[in-house]
């Protein structure tokens, strides 16, 4: 066995393809692999803005041998009436390039059919390896990819150099226009000339030197640990960014970290606009005391050594300072308006063509306010109202406009120093809460009101227009949204009737609609939100038929919805669930094709449905006062208990008696046992 290795050098690929590509490497050569019958060892794939390579440590020098067997007729086919071979059974035989004689018999499900077995002797791995390593740089999954030059090869960048090598071996072979060669190339800037390689190990001893770091887990930790240190320097620490740290690992070849400084005055503009200036716009590690406040320092990151470290330095610190110096000007600019004269200029902003104005849409937000506040206090109601007046004012501002990742953020200072209640500056901030998959949830009661009433609005008006989520096209991220009512009411546990409150925002979407399309347009929006809470409640753990028999019922309550299935799979997994299916099975399956509702309980005479009558009628009354305290639990167990009462009536009873009025009697009280377990899940949809 050999050790493969392959580089696919490249124009500066963008960072955030990168561990897709790497990942995407590594699964692609094992499966080929596999496929070529090759064994192989350990398969490893790295990465950086200029190559991408794999490197197989042991690779088996020649294919497995494979063995093949074709089915052909049936032996009674095969062969004729005296066990001599017949026309089918040397067709076939032909055809497989076998001798009639070298067939074999073989039994499949219990008939006898003529097998061909074959054998195919693998070929060297130097002769695929050339077909393999192109096939292998052509399937690459891309997120995007380009055309260059005069080929019509495509891929994430354009491809500069290809290195291949089977031990000390070449490999040659071709993508597009570009042959493989012998060499490889070092560092753009601190490395120049080809590098020519002599085999697999002097790669890997040869790329060091010309200041290529190629595993990017080593890369990361450099890193990682070089910004702590230069932080410990300062006294502070790093802020913790998985994202930069990750993006910063693959714009680099060589990391040296140098820490800069900037003026204390910029430390009076809010941290959230310092911070998104040094880590959104300029990959800087932003440095914090022991009190989590932001200090006058950052830590960044060169594509390269320690050469003229000072002048890199002083350069980012230029380039920072432009930027700081913009934020405190826009600071100081937006606070020259109150937030609410701000406001008023938002009928000048179109929301939507068809919606009208961000005022149409502020006026909306403080009628559903409003609505959604049933369960809230008075006094949380109006900060949610005072917030809503104010909650856009800040898209109107100098930083926002220069910072849109800021917006709510900004609104929140603003409001602050406008005087207005902390609540309702904390509700500005978080009515846009959650902005995405485990992002933070609004906490105070009047920005969970305000936020419900901003994604609630968006799906309701989006939907009414027509503009619903098709495939993966999503342009308003009503997915999002839905997903986040999801989480804010099950984390509030908030009982919302949906439909009341998706009925409600209808009505008060100010724009010219079809004739009697509200109720279309909430079973749309409800439908949307219960194919989100699903995925949601299967994340969480639960089992789909659970889910589904919860959700068959078309519940408008999430909250509701999530407790029922909570408490049914519990009871799925309990001791009682056999006495309960066995109930609702018996009493379901006999009654469900039953149309006339009338039924008169006084001709039952027997004692054992006389004996279920009444055990159901106390376990109705039981259960009704248990489904208005939605201890679901407690009316499942009540359900079970009739076990005995069932079993015993279907013992003793015949139930389809050709008195009409007994049967139907008897048909009509299982037809009331049925729907009493169907106000709880529909069980008919349960897997056990």
């Amino acid at each position: 066995m050999k050790e493969l290795l392959l580089e696919i050098g490249m124009e500066e690929i963008p960072a955030g393809y990168m561990p897709d590509l790497i990942s995407n490497l590594q699964d692609l050569a094992q499966k080929k692999a596999g496929a070529l019958n090759l064994r192989h060892g350990a398969v490893h794939t790295w990465g950086t803005p200029r190559r991408l390579v794999l490197y197989i440590e042991a690779l088996s020098e020649t294919q497995d041998d494979r063995h093949i067997e074709n089915r052909g007729p049936k032996k009674n086919i095969a062969f004729d009436s005296q066990g001599k071979p017949a026309k089918p059974g040397l067709g076939f035989a032909k055809a497989q390039g076998l001798a009639f004689d070298d067939l074999i018999i073989k039994e499949v499900e219990g008939v006898e059919y003529v097998f061909a077995l074959k054998t195919i002797r693998g070929q060297n791995t130097v002769e695929i390896i050339p077909d393999f390593l192109q096939d292998l740089i052509l399937s690459l999954p891309l997120p995007k990819s380009m055309r260059w030059g005069y080929s019509s090869l495509r891929f994430a960048r354009p491809l500069r150099w290809l290195l291949a090598f089977w031990g000390e071996e070449m490999i040659a072979f071709n993508v597009g226009n570009l042959r493989s060669g012998a060499h490889t190339f070092g560092h753009r800037v601190l490395s120049s000339g080809k590098i020519e390689i002599g085999g697999v190990k002097k790669y890997f001893a040869l790329l060091p030197e010309h200041y290529v770091i190629l595993d990017q887990d080593r890369r990361r930790n450099l890193i990682k640990a070089q910004i702590r240190q230069a932080a410990e320097e300062v006294k502070g620490k790093p802020v913790e960014s998985a994202e930069l740290l990750e993006e910063v690992t693959f714009l680099v070849e060589y990391p040296t970290v140098f820490t800069g400084s900037f003026s204390a005055d910029y430390l009076q503009v809010p941290p959230e606009v310092l911070m998104t200036s040094m880590i959104e716009h300029q990959r800087y590690f932003p440095v914090l005391n022991d009190k989590g406040e932001l200090m006058p320092y950052f830590i960044g990151v060169r594509k390269g050594n320690e050469d003229s470290l000072d002048i890199v330095r002083a350069g980012n610190e230029r380039v920072l300072k432009a930027r700081l110096e913009d934020a405190l000007f826009f600071w100081n600019e937006d606070r020259k308006k109150p937030l609410e004269e701000i406001a008023r200029n938002l009928d000048k902003v179109t929301h939507h063509e068809r919606l009208g104005s961000l005022k149409d849409k502020i006026e909306r937000l403080t009628k559903l306010a409003d609505n959604i506040g049933g369960g809230f206090s008075a006094s949380d109601k109006l900060d949610a109202r005072r917030a809503a007046l104010l909650c856009k004012a800040d898209l109107l501002t100098n930083m926002v406009y220069e910072f849109p990742e800021l917006q709510g953020i900004m609104g929140c200072y603003y409001a602050r120093l406008n005087g207005e209640k902390e609540a309702v500056a904390q509700a500005v901030r978080e009515h846009y809460l959650p902005r995405f998959a485990g992002d933070d949830l609004p906490e105070s009661p009047a920005g969970t009101i305000l936020s419900l009433a901003e994604k609630i609005d968006s799906l309701a008006a989006f939907f009414t227009i027509g503009l619903k989520p098709s495939g993966s096209q999503d342009p308003y991220a009503l997915r999002r949204q839905a997903l986040g009512i999801i989480s804010i009411i099950l984390d509030h546990k908030l009982n919302l009737s949906l439909e009341n409150v998706f009925g409600y925002a209808y009505d008060i979407i100010n724009i010219e609609k079809k004739e009697d399309n509200k109720q279309e347009i909430i079973g749309e929006c409800l439908n949307f939100l219960r194919q989100r809470l699903r995925g949601t409640l299967l994340d969480s753990g639960y089992e789909y038929d659970v889910i589904d028999a919860v959700l068959a019922l078309s519940p408008d309550n999430i909250n509701d919805a999530a407790q029922r299935t909570e408490a049914l799979q519990k009871f799925k997994e309990g001791a009682n669930f056999q006495d309960f299916i066995v109930v609702f099975n018996r009493a379901h399956n006999l009654s469900k094709k039953w149309k006339n509702q009338d039924w008169q309980e006084e001709v039952l005479f027997e004692d054992s449905e006389l004996i279920l009558l009444k055990a159901f009628k106390e376990v109705k009354l039981q259960i009704g006062s248990y489904l208005n305290a939605g201890d679901y639990a407690r009316s499942l167990q009540s359900l079970a208990g009739l076990r005995e009462a069932m079993d015993e009536f279907f013992t003793q009873v015949m139930v389809m008696v050709e008195d009409e009025k007994i049967q139907n009697a008897r048909l009509g009280l299982l037809h009331e046992i049925a729907a009493l377990c169907f106000e709880i899940a529909d069980f008919s949809k349960l897997v056990y």
